[in-house]
């Protein structure tokens, strides 16, 4: 790992409009002096899950570069049919035989209104857990974030929301870092 920790940043949100992005966008933006990021943005290109396809597409060998390169990842995903969206299962499904996410430091953020997510947290728990990642649960929570508090640039316009959202990157950073 060099000084500044790597953190690939995923969203398991296929909506252009998503809160779960525009939370990712934020932290990408205003991540402090010393911490990279990187937004994934090909949830979409990643074609359907089939055990023992080698050569693995392009697009999953792009995410399997992308979470090697990075120290840690950090997911925001929305609740769909009571469980993670198929999308985001379907690219984790894609690092179960590599061990691309084994022992890599993860956290979550839930940005569902009123308690709402917490189907989505727990199936994200437990692919994970099937995967070897090593979940930050210190790091992870909810920040509840609504669409009316977007701003026309696609971040998050509330300060407070802002700052929660650096401390989530801030504190995954400083546990990478330890």
């Amino acid at each position: 790992m060099s000084t500044s920790p790597h953190l690939l940043l995923i969203s398991g949100s296929t909506r252009s409009g998503s809160t779960n992005t525009s939370a990712l966008r934020t932290i990408a933006a205003d991540a402090p002096k010393g911490i990279r990021t990187t937004l994934y943005e090909g949830i979409l290109d990643i074609p359907p899950f089939i055990p023992g396809d080698e050569p693995a597409p392009g697009a999953v060998e792009a995410l399997r570069k992308q979470i090697d390169d990075a120290d840690a990842v950090l997911f925001c995903t929305p609740e769909y049919a009571g469980m993670i969206p198929g999308s985001l299962k379907n690219l984790l499904e894609w690092t179960v035989g590599t061990g691309n996410l084994s022992d890599k430091p993860v956290a979550w953020i839930n940005v569902a209104f009123d308690g709402r997510g917490e189907a989505a947290v727990a199936t994200l728990r437990t692919v994970l857990g099937y995967v070897g990642a090593s979940i930050v649960e210190s790091v992870s929570g909810r920040i509840t974030v609504l669409q009316k508090g977007i701003g026309a640039d696609g971040l998050v316009a509330d300060p407070a929301t802002r700052e929660r959202l650096t401390a989530v990157a801030i504190a995954l950073a400083e546990r990478v870092r330890k």
